[in-house]
């Protein structure tokens, strides 16, 4: 892969520093230095560290927990870069905080994703590069182009490197909202279709109380594009462990993880979690290490970045995809 050294530049901020940096190693590119310091009362300053001025720059963060911080280092990065003449600004969003508030779903509510795809392109970003966004909608809020990936390709691959080690397969979707993927998964795998009727009881309680298909004595297989809380993906599990499944592997997108997941995750009975680097580990998903499966999207990240640098089609890495959830 040829790169243009010299007009080419990837930064990392906090969030996204480790991705970055696998990202321009499969890109063979130095990092761009760049840093973001902490003032005593709590705000932020980035520095620029190189000179970019006509060069295309790329920016990664994921605007996961703490989110606010995160967002606004964000957004100062591409302010920082704007103000330092960048030709071209793209931020590389791998988990996009505030996804789930896409829409009034009662009064006098926010649709706070919208007001975030605003911030975006006030602050002087050219385009935004992202991956399975909870919503395919999303896209349509921003005002400046969108590069919307899926982390499908490399679960796939993963599982289909895997295939023969599980056995009868069933897919099974956790919500009705995912059944187009999970079909896809399903249709990738040469595996049955199994769909749970999930009701939920409030904002981190989920009660799973109907299983359409069959998974007894099976190996199920439920992928969505994130686990937060875990309610939803451990009361799948005990639903289709109750209906004589085999064993039972999740997976995920974003491992977003936070609440009571750790312990609903340790307890479930769950063999494996498979979960790609959209978010920073740092040792946070160290409760969970004897079940975890961690898979980086960097190669993915920096074949797309590559692409938009060299104004070619994003749309040949989704020709293995599975669409999004909605």
């Amino acid at each position: 892969m040829s790169v243009d050294r010299d007009h080419l530049k990837v930064f990392g901020a906090r969030a996204g520093a480790e991705l970055a940096a696998d990202v321009c190693d499969h890109l063979d590119l130095p990092l761009g230095v760049g840093k973001t310091e902490l003032f005593p009362d709590g705000e932020l300053i980035v520095r620029i560290e190189e000179d970019v001025r006509g060069r295309d720059c790329f920016v990664v963060q994921s605007t996961s927990d703490p989110v606010n911080a995160n967002l606004m280092e964000l957004l100062i990065f591409i302010d920082c870069l704007r103000r330092a003449s960048a030709k071209r600004i793209t931020a590389v969003i791998p988990y996009f905080g505030y996804a789930r508030q896409d829409r009034k779903d009662a009064g006098r509510t926010p649709i706070t994703a919208k007001l975030v795809a605003n911030l975006f392109a006030a602050a002087g970003a050219d385009r935004v590069l992202c991956m399975d966004l909870h919503a395919a909608q999303i896209q349509g809020f921003f005002d400046i182009p969108v590069d919307h990936l899926t982390a499908s390709a490399v679960l796939g691959s993963y599982f289909e490197g895997i295939r023969s080690d599980l056995g009868d397969l069933a897919i099974v979707s956790p919500d009705v909202g995912n059944v187009k993927v999970a079909n896809a998964y399903a249709s990738m795998l040469n595996a049955d279709l199994a769909i749970i009727d999930k009701r939920r009881e409030s904002g981190d309680s989920v009660a799973s109380r109907n299983l359409i298909g069959d998974v007894s004595g099976r190996t199920v297989l439920m992928v969505d594009d994130m686990i937060s809380t875990a309610g939803t993906i451990c009361e799948a599990a005990r639903l289709v462990m109750e209906r004589g499944a085999e064993r039972v592997i999740a997976a995920a997108s974003h491992p977003v993880l936070c609440g009571l997941a750790m312990d609903r995750l340790q307890d479930a009975p769950i063999e494996k979690i498979v979960v790609t680097d959209s978010i920073p580990d740092r040792g946070r998903l160290d409760p969970i290490r004897n079940k975890l499966v961690e898979l980086t999207i960097a190669p993915m990240l920096g074949e797309a970045i590559y692409r938009i640098h060299h104004d070619m089609s994003i749309s040949a890495l989704f020709q293995r995809g599975t669409g999004v959830k909605r």
